[in-house]
Order: C-alpha cells, then sequence, then structure tokens
C-alpha cells in the first residue's frame, strides 16, 4: 500500500500541472502562477518547519547538532545544485517585470535541455523525498506530498509558459513538462526499494527534504514576492501565503496517526 501512495502522489503533481497547463491560456496561466507562488511559500514553510523537521528532531537517539549540521548541509547541497544549473525551481510569469521573450527564447533554446535536466533532477529529488516520507509515517507522506505539489505545479506551468513563448508548440512544451514529471516517479520508487531498508537514516532524509523545501521557499519564491510592492498586492500575497499555512496546520488533523 505504502508503495501505491508513493505513485500516486509522485504523479499528481506533474499530472496536474500538465492539466492545468493544457486547459488555460498564457495570460490564465500567467496570473495563476503568481497566486500559486504565494501559496506555494506557505505551503513549503509550513511543511519542513511544522512538520518535517518536529519529525526528524523527535526520533529518539538522534543528536540535534548533527541533524542542524544535515540541515546545513543540505541548504549548501542544493545551492550548489542550482549554481550547476542541475536544480532549477523557477516559477516564471510575463507580467512581473524580470522575464520577457528574448529571456525565455534563450531558456527554451540555447539551453532547453539544461532546463529539462535540471526540472527533471528536481522532480527526482522530489520523488526521494516522498517516499522516505511516506516510509516514515503515512501521514507526513500525505502533507509532504502536498508541499511538492504545491511547489511542483507553479514549477512545470511557469516552465511551459518559457516554452510556449519561446515559440514551442503547445504539444510540445506539453510533452517536455510530462517527461520531467516522471523523474519523479523513478525517484518514489527507487527511495521506496533501497531507502526502506536504511530506517536508520529516516530523519536525516527527513531534514535534507526539509532544506530542499526551505531553500525553494527563501531563495526562489519569498524574492519573488517582495518585488510587487503595491498595497492591493501585497495583501493578496499575504492571503495565499497564509491559505498555505493553515493547509498544512489543517491536513495533519485528519490523517495524523500517531
Amino acid at each position: 500500500m505504502t508503495l501505491t501512495y508513493i505513485v500516486l502522489a509522485t504523479f499528481l503533481g506533474g499530472a496536474l500541472s500538465v492539466l492545468i497547463a493544457a486547459s488555460l491560456t498564457l495570460a490564465g496561466l500567467s496570473r495563476l502562477v503568481q497566486h500559486l507562488v504565494s501559496l506555494s511559500a506557505g505551503v513549503l514553510l509550513g511543511t519542513a518547519l511544522l512538520h518535517v523537521l518536529p519529525e526528524a528532531f523527535e526520533e529518539g537517539g538522534v543528536d540535534a547538532h548533527t541533524l542542524f549540521l544535515t540541515l546545513l548541509g543540505g541548504l549548501l547541497f542544493f545551492f550548489l545544485l542550482e549554481k550547476a544549473e542541475l536544480y532549477r525551481h523557477g516559477h516564471h510569469h510575463e507580467d512581473d517585470g524580470h522575464h520577457h521573450h528574448g529571456f525565455d527564447h534563450e531558456q527554451a533554446g540555447r539551453g532547453g535541455w539544461s532546463v529539462l535536466v535540471g526540472d527533471s533532477i528536481h522532480n527526482f529529488c522530489d520523488g526521494l523525498i516522498i517516499a522516505a516520507a511516506f516510509l516514515t509515517d503515512v501521514s507526513l507522506g500525505v502533507v509532504t506530498s502536498l508541499a511538492v505539489i504545491a511547489h511542483e505545479i507553479p514549477q512545470e506551468v511557469g516552465d511551459y509558459i518559457v516554452l510556449l513563448n519561446a515559440g514551442f508548440s503547445r504539444t510540445r512544451a506539453l510533452l517536455y513538462n510530462a517527461l520531467s514529471g516522471l523523474a519523479s516517479v523513478v525517484g518514489g520508487v527507487l527511495g521506496y526499494l533501497l531507502v526502506g531498508k536504511f530506517e536508520e537514516f529516516f530523519p536525516y532524509l527527513l531534514v535534507v527534504a526539509s532544506s530542499s523545501f526551505i531553500y525553494v521557499a527563501v531563495a526562489d519564491l519569498i524574492p519573488q514576492l517582495q518585488r510587487r510592492l503595491s498595497l492591493k498586492e501585497t495583501f493578496a500575497q499575504l492571503f495565499w501565503l497564509g491559505i498555505g499555512l493553515m493547509v498544512v496546520i489543517g491536513v495533519m488533523g485528519p490523517f495524523h496517526d500517531h
């Protein structure tokens, strides 16, 4: 049953992003991504700080200093992966003043394969994270999957916008997103087969998962929110950020089993 949960959770994020991208116009996607960025920031920070990290520290016989060192190492690791363009988490939308057709053309043209490879590695890591969470506790797997899906959708929709503005057909752009999303399923299955044999490392894997969520929220999402300064947009950001936090807090109630 655990493997079924993992496969469904890892497949859902990619499937939802493709369905959303296929059903909306480019202008509609751009507006949607703005709100999803705020929602994702709340979900990621809430999941990492309120659920995943506490679960890791509550494991018996685990040294807190070692876990904090793992958290620091995880943040630096994802920073270096992004520097090497192997860990992309961009959430592009055309009306933010920072992305334009020329940028999109460069990203999808000359750097198109690096975009695809980077997203695939990111999704593969997400699959491993989901597997480790479900193997630790079903309720933790549910809330972790929610966090992954929350940032997976704007990430994939954002890349879809990049490809469309670079001249890719809708079919080709959707196909790239679908192929990238499958890497999450692969990571989840491999995580179930390999990680499950090393239960003593679960707390450290959970801390690495938290470092991924915190890094994406702090390095990518929150800086985007700081760039929109009108009162109306600030209120909308805070509203969706709060919704994300409330979802994370509320979802653990019916699923918590210990």
